[in-house]
């Protein structure tokens, strides 16, 4: 592998695609984009089998100086690799929900996911701060013409609000990209991470790059964007949004707000727990009353999501590690819901609730497959679902008992809804005639839905394969955190002086921690 710039060739070869894609009939444009995310996908296995586990923190690395302060610079840690096979993972699987949905303009919506998959993976390979926004923003482009062309009756309105709401906090976050690199005198991300930045101009920094962050994740009151976003996407944009994107703002999280600004990341730590205890029950008991399965999905998708976040902000191994296999997780098992629905709405072209009802009993294997995706979005020991969350609950209980008991309430309310929904779906008279004669699952989608099954499967069975590339990062990450870590419920609450959170702190023996770094 020495000397092959692998990342750029992962870029490249959808790169290709999508030109390819633009000059060529609907059904070649089909061919070339599953071809050419195929490809990516074994080049993201050629990646994953190569990642040197207890090496050196930064692999694969590619550098190329532009102009002045600005480098093409490029290179993956465990974090950063899994979520790109999660990328590369997903998207040949959309490209498949869309062979026969996509009927007008193919060759521009395959250029779209190709050239999205481009800018996803050069989003979590970049290692130049401009270079990562550039690719950070850009994905709002695609994303936007797949809701804007192909999505429906009220896709203007939604494309638009995704747009907008994205956009406006990630301007503040240029600004204060420009004032670090004038401050530390380097765009290069691994030397910021490691950078002392004055505690008073953290706080101002970390308000700037939660501005984006926040609004990616999505977190209460910033989700609003999300549900119409979903409902009006076509299936594959639904899986891609739920899958990867929303990961963007947790990945900036951990790649950025977390170790560049730690002090701040401690001072405003009630502020993300207030938040996501608000999204995770709030958003579960409007998910409870949807009459529109997407809806009820993304409105989940939220709850999910701040899972994710308490979990990043309780300053721990397990929380941190939690944090990450419910990110993974979460792209795994809500995409493969919103394939559930896309796989219904091709044949009876609605979403409502209401329109189903016993459809194990012509649908057999498409019940199976919802019913496992289902378990596996309460947390369902053996399932993905199950491990995250575990890990994730237990770091946010060493940091605060009150917000531990508050998202598991959210957990509980979480298998409400998605039990309450399947019953609905999948069991039950068939009081529909034309849901009763809908096909059970074709070749194609079962060639979808058996490689996520399995993954969810292998992730919650054995998912020391998904913590082991990243376990040293995140130690290194804990470490940079532990002298501003909060260290009880009590010096979560507003106010309290940092010296006074770090005084609390048990002392750690540092060593293993100066040896990561």
């Amino acid at each position: 592998m020495e000397g092959l710039p692998i990342l750029s060739l992962m870029m490249l070869v959808p790169l290709a695609g999508a030109l390819a894609c633009l000059f060529s009939g609907a059904n070649a444009a089909r061919w070339i984009a599953l071809g050419a995310t195929l490809v990516t996908f074994a080049l993201g296995v050629v990646l994953w089998s190569n990642y040197e586990i207890g090496g050196p923190q930064w692999q694969f690395t590619e550098r190329a100086e532009l102009f002045a302060g600005f480098s093409y610079a490029l290179g993956i840690d465990g974090i950063a690799l899994l979520l790109i096979m999660l990328s590369v993972f997903l998207m040949p699987v959309c490209i498949l929900a869309s062979w026969e949905a996509i009927e007008k303009r193919v060759g521009e919506y395959m250029a779209a996911f190709l050239f999205m998959e481009v800018l996803m993976i050069g989003t979590f390979a970049a290692q130049d701060l401009f270079l990562f926004y550039v690719f950070f923003e850009a994905g709002l482009i695609p994303m936007y013409l797949i809701i804007g062309v192909w999505g429906g009756d009220n896709r203007i309105y939604a494309s638009y609000k995704f747009f907008l709401y994205t956009l406006f906090g990630s301007v503040l976050m240029l600004i204060a990209m420009f004032w670090m690199v004038a401050q530390a005198d380097t765009s290069d991300i691994p030397t910021l991470m490691q950078y002392p930045f004055p505690a008073e101009a953290q706080t101002w920094l970390w308000l700037a790059f939660f501005a984006s962050f926040a609004v990616k994740v999505p977190m209460w009151p910033l989700h609003t964007w999300l549900p119409d976003a979903h409902v009006q996407a076509p299936t594959a944009g639904s899986v891609i949004l739920a899958g990867v994107l929303l990961k963007l703002g947790g990945y900036g999280f951990i790649r950025f707000s977390l170790p560049m600004f730690p002090e701040a990341s401690a001072q405003f730590a009630w502020l993300v727990f207030a938040l996501s205890m608000i999204a995770v029950v709030y958003t579960s008991l409007v998910a409870l009353v949807q009459a529109d399965m997407k809806k009820l999905i993304a409105y989940s998708s939220v709850a999910h999501m701040a899972i994710v976040t308490v979990g990043l902000f309780a300053f721990n191994v397990q929380g941190l590690e939690g944090a990450m296999i419910v990110m993974l997780s979460h792209g795994l098992v809500s995409g493969a819901l919103f394939l559930c629905v896309g796989v219904i709405y091709d044949r009876l072209h609605t979403r409502e609730i209401a329109r189903y009802g016993g459809l194990a009993i012509n649908m057999p294997y498409y019940a199976l497959f919802f019913l496992l995706f289902t378990m596996a979005s309460i947390g369902l020991p053996g399932t993905s679902g199950f491990v995250g969350e575990f890990l994730s609950l237990a770091g946010i209980y060493q940091t605060s008992s009150l917000v531990a008991l508050i998202c598991t309430t959210g957990i509980i309310l979480g298998a409400a809804y998605m039990l309450y929904l399947y019953r609905r779906v999948a069991f039950g008279g068939q009081v529909n005639e034309d849901a009763a004669a809908m096909r059970d699952i074709s070749a194609r989608e079962w060639i979808m839905m058996a490689p996520i099954a399995a993954a969810v499967l292998w992730m919650g069975v054995y998912p020391e394969s998904f913590l082991a590339p990243m376990r040293e990062d995140i130690a290194v990450l804990e470490a940079r955190l532990s002298a501003a870590a909060p260290a009880s419920d009590a010096q979560l609450a507003p106010g309290t002086p940092r010296a006074e959170a770090a005084n609390a702190l048990p002392h750690h023996d540092n060593a293993a921690g100066e040896g990561a770094h």
